[in-house]
């Protein structure tokens, strides 16, 4: 049945009267003042080369290679009787013990769509546990897990997807663009950028997809995403580019392309292509605070995918360079504190126990601008350069220590399967020393037991030092680089920072065995 949209007549001869103006208007040139001397217009904007017939060109060539990815998880038939995919609820203390009409009972009961569910020991589900038994014995079956989107990267049968899809999976089907279904098996994964391979074996070409070079794409630029959404089949919608380097806390190489092409759940790990049916990112992550579109979704650029993937067809697995250090980024505080001109690069808190950085002899208190003259913004950025460094390899690492630049040769060593943590040793608060007070500062400090740093044991209510986060308990381990165990150490490197200008001084603080620096305002004169 269709539906159409009727207006009141007064309305629609309204809407027939601003047609035809608009008509007349495009006759003559928008914006056209008719006087008795002809306008001077300023010449519009024109593009040339967009596509005015659609994406039907596009997606009819990509859609072959793109593939509906369902996931599958061996469980024990004996010890499964969850009855289907939602048995939330059913586990919860005490629902056993429901009389079985109950209304709770009764909403799940429902919602699931028939009367056999996790709990109901009626004569259906003891029927049915009984058939299940006979045809499996205790055998291993499987039950859904998730479902997600991938494609087709080689002719051979790789497929590109995410890995939160095929995560915790044991056997992988995937269904083609004509309804086949085959069975693949998993390549191997990467969590730190969500990616992962899987490979079909069949005897026949694959029509497969090429990664687009992402340095060329720009914010507006038209993409196309094709995926499962919903576990629907092969779905497309269009869009454009809404900004590039998005940072959305997934992880320490986040470099999204954000689209706000329509993207649900179950496109995760499906393309986004452009106009020329290249792969300029691979859906993994939507904004929604309902759980549905909202036009905000953010794709891995194609360079990310094209690295991590070779790297997995060949080894199984990414291999990543290792510096060995734990970083926060420059502000312009810490920068003028320092004497840093922009407040860029990645200032390092700690150079870790037996790590490339530390032989090398980076040190806590350090400031990285650059690997190889390849400038570094950011802490993200570093961990994205040195992770795209192999181990082994041998780096220049340009750093800002003690007002000047500096130069120190780095091999890095392999990435640790965790984090790894400094071994530093916890120092004990002393409380037995006289206490003296940085006034300015809004600081009473003791020295340490352990003769090396200041225990902070007091911080003044507003004062600079609370302003940024300091506590009783904190270690002051040095100021601008210069090692502190007295107050007397620390009106020495004020001194220095205020005969050389400086507005504020770097100071290193230890709490629970992680170090951070934090930049304190000098006092006026």
């Amino acid at each position: 049945m269709q539906h159409q949209i009727h207006f009141p007549s007064k309305t629609r001869s309204r809407l027939m009267a601003a047609a035809a103006s608009l008509a007349i208007a495009g006759a003559i040139g928008l914006g056209a003042v008719t006087t008795g001397t002809a306008p001077v217009l300023a010449e519009a904007v024109r593009v040339e080369g967009v596509q005015a017939t659609g994406f039907a060109d596009v997606v009819e060539k990509v859609s072959p290679a793109v593939v509906s990815v369902r996931v599958q998880a061996k469980v024990d038939a004996a010890s499964d009787n969850s009855g289907g995919p939602f048995s939330f609820g059913f586990d919860m203390p005490g629902f056993e013990d429901l009389p079985r009409d109950h209304p709770l009972k009764r909403f799940f009961r429902e919602f699931r769509g028939d009367r056999e569910f996790h709990g109901d020991r009626g004569p259906r589900s003891e029927r049915r546990a009984e058939r299940d038994h006979r045809r499996h014995g205790n055998r291993e079956r499987t039950r859904p897990l998730s479902q997600g989107s991938g494609f087709f990267i080689s002719g051979d049968g790789y497929i590109v997807t995410n890995n939160h899809v095929v995560q915790g999976g044991q056997t992988f089907t995937v269904v083609l663009d004509d309804g086949s279904e085959l069975e693949a098996r998993l390549v191997g994964t990467d969590p730190r950028t969500d990616l992962a391979v899987l490979k079909v074996e069949a005897d026949r070409e694959f029509t497969y997809v090429a990664f687009a070079d992402d340095n060329t794409v720009r914010v507006g630029d038209w993409v196309v995403a094709v995926g499962n959404p919903f576990g629907l089949g092969g779905t497309v919608t269009a869009g454009i580019v809404s900004a590039r380097g998005r940072d959305i806390g997934a992880g320490p190489y986040d470099d999204f392309i954000q689209i706000d092409a329509a993207v649900n759940r179950g496109n995760s790990g499906g393309p986004a292509f452009n106009l020329a049916g290249e792969v300029v990112g691979i859906n993994t992550a939507i904004f929604s605070p309902s759980g549905g579109n909202v036009g905000i979704a953010f794709a891995i650029p194609a360079s990310t995918a094209k690295e991590v993937v070779g790297n997995l067809i060949e080894n199984g697995t990414v291999l990543r360079g290792w510096l060995g250090v734990q970083i926060q980024p420059v502000t312009d505080e810490i920068a003028e504190s320092i004497g840093l001109k922009e407040a860029r690069g990645a200032l390092v808190t700690e150079a870790q126990a037996d790590g490339p950085a530390r032989e090398a002899g980076i040190r806590a208190g350090d400031v990285i601008t650059a690997v190889n003259e390849r400038n570094v913004a950011s802490p993200r950025e570093l961990a994205r350069v040195i992770g795209g460094y192999a181990p082994s390899t041998g780096v220049e690492v340009t750093l800002w220590r003690a007002g000047a630049e500096q130069k120190v040769s780095v091999e890095l060593g392999k990435l640790p399967g965790e984090e790894a943590r400094a071994d530093v040793q916890p120092q004990t608060p002393g409380g037995t020393a006289s206490a003296a007070t940085l006034e300015d500062f809004g600081l009473t400090v003791a020295p340490a037991d352990s003769g090396e740093g200041l225990v902070v044991t007091d911080v003044e209510q507003g004062s600079p030092a609370a302003e940024r986060g300091i506590q009783a308990g904190d270690v002051i381990v040095s100021v601008n680089s210069a090692a502190v165990a007295s107050v007397e150490d620390v009106d020495k490197a004020v001194a220095e920072a205020a005969d050389a200008g400086r507005k504020a001084v770097l100071v290193q603080i230890s709490r629970d065995d992680a170090n951070r620096f934090v930049a304190l305002p000098l006092a006026d004169g």
